[in-house]
């Protein structure tokens, strides 16, 4: 691969990457002030999280008995408001043992 493309190809990575950053500080001058729209907004970064990770999660063992074990855990002990930590480890604990027991 010649420099000169991977220059443009880096060039203009950084230019579509800066348009999508910078078009909506050039649009939405004022401040938001509809309920709606501020409460969409908030929400967003959570859901486009949840959207990358999510499906990984079934992919992340070699069985999707033990994956789907460890999300139903993940999602038991975040409903009883447990630590990030504490679910993180339930879920690894509980996708290992499913594994290890041929489930």
């Amino acid at each position: 691969m010649n420099t000169a493309y991977l220059l443009s190809s880096i060039g203009i990575m950084a230019l579509v990457t800066y348009i999508i950053r910078a078009t909506p500080l050039i649009v939405f001058r004022k401040r938001i002030k509809n309920k709606w729209i501020q409460s969409f907004l908030y929400y967003v970064p959570y859901v486009v999280l949840s959207a990358m990770t999510f499906p990984a999660v079934f992919y992340s063992t070699g069985s999707i008995i033990s994956a789907v074990g460890g999300c139903l855990v993940a999602i038991v002990l975040a409903f009883f408001r447990r630590s990030l930590l504490t679910v993180a480890c339930g879920a690894a604990i509980a996708a290992f043992l499913l594994l290890v027991f041929g489930l």
